[in-house]
């Protein structure tokens, strides 16, 4: 035996008999292989593995520096001065607009009394008659008793001598606010959903962040005349872009109120007060108008909470259409701009 191993040394060594490399390479794989062939494959396998590692550390490198780029060509500044706890701009200020709906109103209140960043809720009121001493107590009291912060939010009713869709964006004295979160009284937001998108906001405050996106395409052109269509959901669902977010659910800087008020055209309030329809799509239009920037849709959970509005009338497309269409119209230019971006809160969503 110990005549063997004394051979295949030298062999190997090259030391006696005829050397090569081979030879050399041949003896050394059947030593190994012979030897321990798990080694072997465990030794491939930990090689693989680096490469994977790297390979998945640069694809994750290139995803930061796409995502951060992104940001910046939408305006978005996530080092914004500004934050959820700035003590310049506080939270956001929550503005109920309400019809003749006690009911979903209590609802509504409760609900956005509890969301962390509120910090008061104003309830804009047409009806002939004021709301009751019993509802307003009640109210008063929710809000105290749901508000989870020790600085318990501001509540009051905004009174309005007639009803006019125009009241909802009445300016608002003693705003502690930049913040305005316009919500109709059946549209409830997730308070988590409803605080992300403030943050989302306090990045780009001069345009509107909201939940439910619009959009316009081109119609037709006649006599020089361009014309102009509203699209809903559906639509921007198959084209994968929006121009708008509906006041039913957005967030807008409070100097919008006064803009809408007393620096946009009084000919497209009129307009809103005769056809009882189309305030949001002049305060898209404004915000479009002054910052010649698109709105940020928030991709978030929305609850509807009461019946079918006036979206389900028959003949609902057309009159918008034709508000779209006199609205543009009267500023002389289309002002919206579309874009494809939208904003997830990636810590709750599916995929990434």
């Amino acid at each position: 035996m110990s005549t063997l191993i004394a051979i295949r040394e030298t062999s190997l060594s090259g030391k006696g008999g005829d050397y090569s490399p081979a030879k050399e390479k041949a003896a050394n794989r059947g030593v190994y292989g012979g030897r321990s062939p798990l080694l072997r494959r465990l030794r491939l396998f930990l090689g693989g593995a680096k490469y994977k590692l790297l390979l998945l550390f640069c694809l994750l490198t290139s995803l930061c520096l796409l995502s951060s780029k992104i940001s910046s060509f939408m305006g978005w500044n996530p080092h914004y001065p500004a934050s959820v706890s700035s003590p310049s701009r506080g939270g956001y200020t929550v503005l109920i607009n309400t019809w003749k709906r006690n009911s979903l109103l209590k609802q509504s209140v409760a609900h956005y009394a509890s969301c962390q960043g509120t910090d008061a809720i104003h309830v804009v009121w047409s009806e002939n008659d004021p709301p009751s001493y019993k509802l307003r107590d009640y109210l008063k009291k929710v809000v105290l008793k749901k508000s989870q912060t020790a600085h318990k939010p501001n509540f009051r009713f905004d009174l309005n001598k007639e009803d006019n869709l125009n009241n909802r964006f009445k300016p608002i004295e003693d705003l502690r606010t930049d913040a305005i979160f316009s919500v109709d009284d059946d549209v409830i937001i997730p308070c988590r959903t409803l605080d992300f998108a403030f943050t989302v906001w306090q990045t780009a405050p001069l345009t509107m962040v909201g939940f439910v996106p619009r959009m316009h395409w081109l119609n037709e052109e006649k006599n020089g005349v361009v014309h102009y269509r509203y699209g809903g959901w559906w639509s921007v669902w198959w084209a994968g872009t929006y121009s708008m977010v509906l006041s039913k659910a957005a967030f807008f800087h409070k100097k919008y109120l006064e803009l809408y008020t007393y620096k946009m055209p009084s000919s497209i309030q009129d307009y809103v007060s005769r056809k009882r329809n189309c305030e949001d799509i002049a305060m898209s239009l404004l915000v479009a108008n002054a910052t010649g920037a698109p709105p940020i849709w928030v991709k978030g959970k929305i609850y509807e909470i009461g019946s079918s509005g006036i979206s389900s009338l028959n003949g609902h497309s057309d009159k918008r259409n034709k508000c779209l269409d006199d609205f543009v119209s009267l500023y002389g230019t289309m002002p919206l701009v579309s874009t494809n971006m939208k904003a997830e809160d990636a810590r709750h969503a599916w995929f990434w």
